[in-house]
């Protein structure tokens, strides 16, 4: 690691005036960012924090750097790490059945049930579909009660074919830790990292977030209208695994530092291997969509290539909040973005795209655009209805190019407030388009492609949706 003294340290004002200057363009509410700096031992870590707008509109109640913000998905990298601590100690293997954890599993296929590992649910590769939300109530069998319900999920995919984002697949591994340590998932959480890394201000539970200065989210049905706060703070507690833990920027880079350390404490305790670490960074599961998120997927990890640079990270979306993780171990650097509405994509490409050309000399990856000259693609082959559960997509023709309606269904859609919006589909080439959401500055990939059996799928949103008709 190059000594501190070799390089100038990080400038605190410079980016907090960054921060506020770009959260004002791209209207977002509220944010924080934390960015994490190793040096040659803990003391030498350099960590600066910077805060910006308010935690709820309708409060006016200000951001600081102690405000906990939900950080959504980056919560699946936390749980992957329990997962890899029991696999350490030999209570299971990530390629053995869950039902020899499980034995009462079911799901709507029952070859499935039978087959599938963890690391198909690190990997988001189970084909169990993945937007499931079903609230199972407050109690402590919640994840119990989950895991009985998915006897009902649909099959999104084949299992092991192809990669759909999974947040069912993780509330299951949350119950699979729940039996192997007779505890619940929030208790082993708090026990095994929480309290280790010695985080002040990350929670798993409301009754807990409330004791802090806890952001609402705020969403916009309509681009042209200012966004609100939610009507619903936080998602049922049977999501708790994918998606529920509140922290602050601090806390989430002090958990990234526990993987650049090769899982040590900054006390020199070991939480995890550093073979562990690096298995979890290592590439397990290839995209279809190189372009949305990753280009590759670790065991809970989403991994980049930034022109040639390799780091890992996680990004979360809960009701009207979105997070933002990235680490570049080459140079010990982690950067973490919390927000709580607005137009947080833009905000995070901008920041993110200042902060490690300036600390670290790393471009970020450039995003999907269409190119001037559109190029000619057979259209009609793409036309048709593709669903899973939460959402129905309607790809059709209108005016010579492709449209696609993308309309929420289910109790997640009315809790988020989400709405039907169509996306015109701009040719990048011959299965791959390119669409802009009328509340977005950058492009989205929008993937058409087949299975090995011959099934079509179209993928956005870093999820495989099958197509119906």
């Amino acid at each position: 690691m190059t000594a501190t003294t070799a390089r100038p340290r990080i400038d605190q004002d410079h980016w907090q005036q960054r921060l506020g200057e770009l959260a004002e363009r791209h209207q977002v509410v509220g944010a924080t960012l934390a960015i994490l700096r190793l040096g040659n031992g803990s003391a030498d870590d350099e960590l600066i924090e910077a805060a910006t707008g308010v935690l709820n509109k309708a409060t006016g109640v200000e951001v600081t750097t102690d405000s906990v913000f939900q950080i959504g998905s980056i919560t699946k990298v936390w749980t992957a790490t329990l997962v890899m601590q029991l696999v350490e100690e030999g209570r299971i293997d990530l390629d053995a059945p869950l039902i020899e954890v499980l034995p009462e599993l079911q799901l709507s296929d029952p070859d499935v049930a039978k087959q599938v590992t963890m690391r198909h649910l690190l990997t988001h590769t189970s084909g169990i579909d993945g937007d499931i939300f079903t609230d199972t109530g407050r109690g402590d069998d919640c994840l119990e009660k989950y895991v009985s319900a998915l006897a009902d999920a649909p099959q999104n995919h084949p299992l092991g074919a192809t990669f759909s984002y999974c947040n069912s697949g993780f509330s299951l591994a949350g119950r699979v830790i729940e039996v192997l340590t007779g505890k619940t998932w929030d208790a082993v959480l708090r026990e095994r990292i929480i309290e280790p890394l010695e985080l002040t201000h990350t929670s798993t539970l409301p009754e807990e977030a409330i004791l802090h200065r806890a952001a609402v989210g705020h969403i916009s049905p309509d681009p042209e209208q200012e966004s609100h706060s939610v009507k619903s703070w936080v998602m049922p507690r049977s999501v708790g695994p994918a998606g529920l833990i509140n922290a602050t920027a601090r806390d989430l880079t002090s958990f990234a530092r526990l993987h650049l350390r090769g899982g040590l404490t900054p006390g020199g305790t070991a939480v995890l291997s550093a073979a562990s670490t690096a298995d979890m960074q290592a590439e397990h599961a290839d995209l279809p969509d190189k372009y949305s998120l990753g280009d590759s997927w670790g065991l809970g990890w989403i991994r980049f290539d930034w022109n040639a640079e390799r780091l890992y990270g996680h990004d979360g979306s809960t009701f009207g909040q979105n997070a933002f993780l990235r680490v570049l171990p080459s140079q010990g650097l982690a950067v973490a973005l919390l927000t709580n509405g607005g137009h947080a994509g833009d905000l995070y490409r901008d920041l993110y795209r200042e902060v490690f050309a300036e600390l670290a000399d790393v471009t970020v990856a450039d995003q999907l655009e269409p190119p001037e000259q559109a190029p000619e693609v057979e259209l009609a082959r793409y036309v048709g209805s593709y669903e899973r559960s939460s959402v129905t997509t309607e790809v059709f023709e209108r005016g010579g190019g492709l449209v696609m309606r993308v309309i929420p269904t289910g109790a997640i859609a009315e809790a988020s407030g989400a709405t039907t919006r169509e996306l015109e589909l701009h040719p990048v080439e011959q299965g791959l388009f390119a669409a802009r959401p009328p509340d977005q500055e950058s492009w989205m990939a929008v993937t058409f492609y087949s299975l090995a059996d011959g099934s079509a799928y179209v993928h956005y949103g870093a999820r495989a949706n099958p197509k119906r008709s």
